[in-house]
This record gives structure tokens, C-alpha cells and sequence, in this order.
């Protein structure tokens, strides 16, 4: 055992840790106060004492005293010592309360989470080194990731994404203009492109059969006919001559991205486009070695990286491909035109052509 540590750095260190542990269970307690409706309650409501946010809650007074404690310790909520009152600022309301809001991290919350429910799984996985099929997650991640997704897509895809694509924009509008969205999960991706241009017909594709059905009944409530929704694989999903393929935060996760791309460019007319939306990466792990950097890696690491060695191929991107090996696979595809189009602080968007 080296017992020649330096103090300061072990203090330091440790100090780091303590913090990342307490992030941890704060994420645990925003859960709670999410699936309980606590957040809504104090956004609502305004400042409340503990036996005024019981009774608008119908929750125990003496469990809301130590989530309020935690949660009040965390920055969370808004705790004032005056009249013994928590509240939310506007700040603490839209990343907590505010569902919908590009802000709101209620999904990236429920994504950690439902990583927990099945954890055993995931050290097996992680042990043996075999691959995890996405459908052997819980079904709370399912939802979660769409949850976690569906904001940012409706702040950017239709604002600023589709604009910085040459031409695309103005080439959706036409009648008859066609659209896959590949791994389009529960299909929110799907839905935007389907009200924006009414006079395009969108197509979602995804191998997962229960996130279809889930996209199916979210199609039904929007009562969009120019819109459906498929069991397909990347590989081999049906039609050709295609104006608009888009694959969303899901490329790294294919088994077989260069047969996925092949299979993209083959489908798409000879002047389509391609909107590939991916984690926002350096091309080295140096340039990667931050907060998000940190959540990416760790993600892919229990569901990214195991769905994509359950797959053919199993070539196994990751979250963290960066644009260099993107581009490369593109390339081997046979797409010759790629370039980074758009970001934002999550994500990259690159427009790709024959």
C-alpha cells in the first residue's frame, strides 16, 4: 500500500468526492419530489412551511422535513430561516417544475435513476463484457430518454438545426417531400418534423417495438396525418428516394453504424441530405475530460456501449465518438460530403451528402 499521498491532494480529492456522492443522492431526492409532484406544489404554491406543503401534497410532514433539509442543503429549493418557509426561485422552478422547459432536468434525473433499477444487470454486463440489448433495460428508461431528449430537439431542431442544413429547409416545405427519422424512438423527434411541414410525409423507424407503440399512441394524440411510425432496423428499413434522413443521439449505438450509413445513402435520393445529431465530443479523451464529458462516458459505458456490441457487427462508437470518427464512418459508408452544420452545448449537428 503507497502510503506517501500527499495530504493537500488527498484532502482535495476526498473533498471532490464527498461532493460527487452528495449529487448522487440529490438526484435521488429530485426524483422524489418529481414523481410526487413536490416541485409543481412549491412552484405553484409559492413559499410554504413544511405543514402547508403536507397539506397541498397529502405527504407526510416528517418525510418532507428531511427531503426539504436535502434538498434545501443541495441549492435546490429556497429555504428561509424568517418565517421557516421553502419556496423556488425562477431559476430552481425551471430546472426542477418547469416540464418542457430546455432547462428542466427532470429526464437527465430519471435517466440516471432507472440505470439503478436494473444494476445488477449492469455489473454482469459490465463483467463479462457481453453485450445488453436496449430492450433489456427498464422500461423507465425508455421513457426517460425521451423525456431527457424531447426539450432540446423542440428548442433547436426547427430553429436553428433545420435552418443550418443548405436547402433543406425550403425543400420540406414542398408537397410530397419525404422524411425518415431512424431510431426515432418514442417519436418526439418525429412529431416536430410532421407539424412543421405538414406537406412532407415523416416516417419513424426504430427496432424497438414497445417504443413504437409508444410513438404510435403519442401520433394519435396529435392527430397528424401525415406521419407513421415503423419496427424497422437502420440496416433495412423500408422505401427509397428519400428528401431527409435524420438519426438522433442514436447512431453510436447501432451495432453497425457503416451498414446503418450505407443503408441511409442507398434510400436517399441522389441530392438528399442527412442530419446526423450526436453527443457533443472532442476527438480525444483529453478534449473530453469535464462534467458532461464525465455523464457521456458513464452512460455509454452502462447502455450505449452494451447495445451496440448486442448488435451485428457490435462495433461499439460510444457516446463519445467525436466528429473525426463519425466522419470516418460516414465516409466507409460512401458519403463523401460531411461537415458540422450546428451545436449546442450537448450536442453536434452534422449535414451529410453524397
Amino acid at each position: 500500500m503507497n502510503d506517501m499521498a500527499e495530504p493537500s491532494k488527498l484532502d482535495a480529492l476526498s473533498g471532490k468526492v464527498v461532493g460527487d456522492i452528495a449529487g448522487a443522492l440529490g438526484i435521488l431526492m429530485a426524483y422524489l419530489g418529481d414523481q410526487t409532484g413536490l416541485y409543481d406544489k412549491l412552484d405553484q404554491g409559492g413559499p410554504q412551511t413544511i405543514d402547508q406543503l403536507s397539506d397541498a401534497s397529502g405527504l407526510n410532514p416528517k418525510y418532507l422535513r428531511e427531503w426539504l433539509g436535502s434538498n434545501a442543503a443541495a441549492g435546490y429549493v429556497s429555504y428561509d430561516a424568517g418565517d421557516d418557509s421553502y419556496s423556488l426561485s425562477e431559476e430552481q422552478a425551471l430546472v426542477f417544475a418547469r416540464e418542457g422547459q430546455p432547462a428542466c432536468l427532470q429526464g437527465f434525473f430519471q435517466v440516471v435513476v432507472s440505470q439503478f433499477e436494473t444494476l445488477d444487470l449492469a455489473v454482469e454486463t459490465f463483467r463479462t463484457g457481453q453485450g445488453r440489448a436496449w430492450g433489456e433495460h427498464a422500461g423507465n428508461c425508455f421513457c426517460a430518454t425521451d423525456r431527457f431528449f424531447r426539450p432540446g430537439y423542440a428548442a433547436n431542431l426547427l430553429d436553428s438545426w433545420i435552418p443550418s442544413l443548405d436547402g433543406v429547409g425550403e425543400r420540406l416545405k414542398k408537397q410530397g417531400a419525404t422524411i425518415a427519422d431512424i431510431g426515432c424512438g418514442h417519436g418526439s423527434s418525429s412529431i416536430l418534423l410532421a407539424r412543421a411541414f405538414p406537406n412532407a410525409h415523416v416516417t419513424g423507424f426504430d427496432f424497438h417495438a414497445p417504443s413504437i407503440e409508444a410513438a404510435n399512441a403519442q401520433a394519435a394524440a396529435e392527430g397528424l396525418n401525415n406521419l407513421e411510425f415503423q419496427v424497422a432496423k437502420a440496416q433495412d428499413y423500408p422505401g427509397d428516394d428519400y428528401d431527409f434522413a435524420c438519426i438522433f443521439d442514436a447512431l453510436h449505438d447501432m451495432g453497425d453504424p457503416v451498414g446503418a450509413a450505407q443503408h441511409i445513402r442507398q434510400s436517399l435520393k441522389p441530392d438528399g441530405t442527412l442530419m446526423l445529431v450526436e453527443p457533443l465530443a472532442g476527438d480525444h479523451l483529453s478534449d473530453n475530460l469535464h462534467p458532461l464529458g464525465q455523464i457521456f462516458y458513464a452512460l455509454s459505458t452502462t447502455i450505449c456501449t452494451p447495445a451496440s456490441l448486442a448488435q451485428e457487427v457490435g462495433l461499439g462508437l460510444g457516446a463519445q465518438a467525436g466528429e473525426a470518427r463519425l466522419t470516418s464512418v460516414l465516409n466507409e459508408a460512401g458519403f463523401s460530403r460531411v461537415r458540422r452544420a450546428a451545436e449546442t452545448g450537448t450536442n453536434m449537428v452534422l449535414e451529410v451528402r453524397r
